[in-house]
């Protein structure tokens, strides 16, 4: 008889699941606009005690979650450096601190994700400086090769954005948030459906001319977020994690909808906001 129990258990375990990811989720998703969970981990992989202190150096944003988010956090840095490849170019010695840096940069940036390990790429290729890139024979600070899987930065310029938090130029978040756009491009994953519906609302702003133009003249947004609709998205972004408070004080209605659309906390961004940190 306990054959038979366990199969009624397995079959009830499927059903639930069926139910909650093909109906329930799908519903709270239309009406709040973010997954029906984000963390759920039954053993939250930690970090040496010297790789976490990088981590408490390097990011306040870190310093001023609650204890139970710096958990999932300090899991999610890890799962990241386990997950990709680090490669250094031009006999670059790939430092531990480099990861952490790298790792916490693209976590920080999707932590408001449940999928947030994305198959786009697999290998992470560190120059010291400016590089040559072949894909189309020109000088690079960072790229997202897709075809080839591959993240690549200049450190120099990586960590230079890293440690200036007030000039709305930050090389890792602009070249991680490329890899979020193809995401939700290609993706049906709850987290890639709700910035994919964010997205369309935000390069409105890109491609109604009046508002292109009236953005523009504004000077907020530096000049190359109007190359096209990828960097528009991009240098937002980094508007949106460099200079909140101005941000929400210039266009209102934009921020919300980015905050929306990363389902991020505002008390999260603002307790320590990065325009404030020297």
């Amino acid at each position: 008889m306990v054959f038979p129990f366990f199969v009624l258990l397995l079959f009830g375990f499927v059903l639930l699941t069926v139910l909650v990811f093909r109906i329930i989720e799908p519903t709270y998703m239309l009406i709040f606009h973010k997954p029906l969970y984000l963390y759920f981990y039954l053993y939250p992989r930690k970090l040496t005690s010297e790789q976490r202190q990088i981590l408490t150096t390097e990011f306040p944003f870190f310093n001023q979650l609650s204890d139970r988010k710096k958990t999932y956090f300090e899991h999610r840095v890890k799962e990241f450096i386990k997950h990709y490849q680090f490669v250094g170019k031009e006999d670059l010695l790939v430092k531990d601190e480099m990861k952490i840096i790298i790792a916490g940069t693209y976590t920080m940036l999707t932590f408001g994700m449940r999928d947030y390990l994305i198959d786009l790429f697999k290998t992470i290729i560190i120059y010291p400086s400016v590089y040559f890139s072949n894909a189309n024979q020109q000088y690079h600070k960072g790229e997202f090769n897709p075809m080839m899987k591959v993240v690549a930065f200049s450190w120099e310029d990586f960590i230079l954005g890293h440690k200036t938090t007030n000039d709305n130029i930050n090389l890792g978040f602009h070249e991680f948030s490329h890899v979020l756009h193809f995401h939700c491009l290609k993706s049906n994953q709850p987290s890639a459906i709700i910035f994919y519906d964010g997205f369309q609302e935000v390069v409105k702003y890109f491609n109604n001319q009046n508002l292109n133009n009236q953005l523009q003249e504004n000077g907020y947004f530096r000049l190359y977020a109007f190359e096209n609709q990828f960097e528009f998205l991009s240098v937002v972004l980094e508007h949106f994690f460099e200079t909140p408070l101005d941000f929400k004080k210039t266009y209102p209605e934009l921020y919300a909808t980015v905050l929306s659309m990363i389902n991020f906390k505002e008390s999260d961004l603002m307790k320590n906001p990065r325009q404030f940190i020297v």
